[in-house]
């Protein structure tokens, strides 16, 4: 089936790009609904509880029940906010996602539009997603409102470049895989060069640095500062209520579903590995939508065994840690690139940039963990005498 070239049921193509839009936003719910679900059942096996059980077997319906809760609820605005800034900021959050989600290849072509330029499209889009999180803040009128929407903009932007970096060594990598020299942004034809061997084998670091602002990027634990309940109470949502507060839920699990489906396409193989580009499309959109479970499954694995970063460590973890990174690794990229050496070496010297960067962390994390133990025996030690 050829759902990226051909309209559907042979309709105009303006009237064939609703449709396909309006399938990829009842799917994307769809899957938000029973995200959230899968999130509190995981997150309650790793806490030692049932998590949602009454509503429905199992608690299955427990999504669509929080979804007619939420639709029922009163949409409140503040007495001084800014009426319409507030009421489009949601929208602003949600159409960049939206949009992402078109040219993503679920199998060999199976999506909306296959762009040429689909990695590039897709971070040009997502950098929209900042204005209506500053819209959300700016029209609010609330100071815990706008100091979450400044903080996740300079997060945001900050993280966007190792990010955009690490892509650009897979790009490279794609330039000597198709014979010509050039790297593809096509995100179906990158899945395909995939077909002997993922890139992750190649770039492992890169694929840290995409996973780690990734993380950063979908404000997910430990880069949740910008809705640090202890300390802005929810971030530069915290004034919406109803069906606007339940559009920035949506577009936050879309938000990971769609970077779940794109870290899988560009690191992981896509549809193309291990069964090849000749394999049943059926089987392509289940190696798809296993690897992506598989991202979004660790993310929340993350969410429950790390704690959140401080605003000070959050941003030179950025700037002094993986934007060095993921610069060398472009460097040595071009070097192995350029001379043609063989494509080992590229695996060997990204996979030692990985296990320094996994050296640093854990060392890091020690380090703190030891200092923090230390003052409070030292506090305790103080109180009692």
């Amino acid at each position: 089936m050829m759902l990226f070239a051909d309209p559907l049921f042979g309709l105009p193509s303006w009237i064939d790009a609703i449709i396909r839009i309006v399938i990829v936003v009842l799917v994307m719910t769809v899957f938000v609904i029973y995200s959230t679900y899968g999130e509190r059942k995981l997150v309650a096996r790793f806490q030692q509880r049932l998590g949602p059980m009454r509503t429905g077997p199992w608690g299955l319906w427990q999504g669509f029940a929080d979804a007619i809760k939420l639709v029922g609820k009163e949409d409140i605005r503040p007495k001084n906010a800014d009426r319409w800034v507030f009421e489009l900021a949601p929208y602003a959050t949600f159409i960049p996602v939206l949009l992402t989600l078109m040219v993503l290849p679920f199998a060999e072509n199976w999506g909306v539009r296959n762009l040429a330029l689909g990695v590039f499209f897709v971070f040009a889009v997502l950098g929209l997603n900042i204005v209506g999180i500053l819209m959300a803040g700016l029209g609010s009128g609330n100071k815990y409102a706008l100091l979450g929407a400044v903080r996740a903009a300079a997060q945001m932007i900050s993280y966007e470049i190792p990010l955009v970096v690490s892509l650009l060594c897979v790009v490279m990598i794609t330039g000597a895989d198709t014979g010509n020299g050039v790297g593809t942004l096509n995100l179906n034809t990158i899945a395909a060069l995939q077909e002997d061997r993922p890139y992750i084998v190649l770039q492992p670091l890169a694929f840290l640095i995409f996973f780690t602002a990734m993380l950063s990027e979908l404000h997910r634990a430990p880069f949740d500062i910008p809705v640090a309940e202890s300390e802005i109470v929810g971030g530069y949502f915290v004034e919406y209520s109803g069906i606007r507060w339940s559009m920035f839920q949506l577009t936050e699990y879309a938000s990971m579903w769609g970077f779940a489906v794109f870290g899988s396409v560009v690191f992981l193989g896509g549809w193309a590995w291990p069964f090849g580009v000749d394999s049943h499309w059926a089987l392509q959109l289940a190696t798809t939508f296993t690897k992506a479970l598989a991202i979004v499954v660790v993310i929340i694995w993350i969410r429950t065994t790390v704690p959140r970063l401080r605003i000070d460590q959050l941003m030179n973890f950025s700037w002094k840690v993986l934007l060095e990174l993921s610069f060398l690794q472009l460097i040595v990229n071009g070097i192995i690139l350029y001379y043609d050496w063989p494509q080992e070496l590229l695996a060997l010297t990204s996979a030692v940039g990985a296990g320094f960067l996994i050296f640093l962390i854990i060392r890091h994390a020690s380090a703190r963990s030891t200092k923090g133990l230390l003052g409070t025996y030292r506090t305790l030690g103080a109180s009692s005498s």
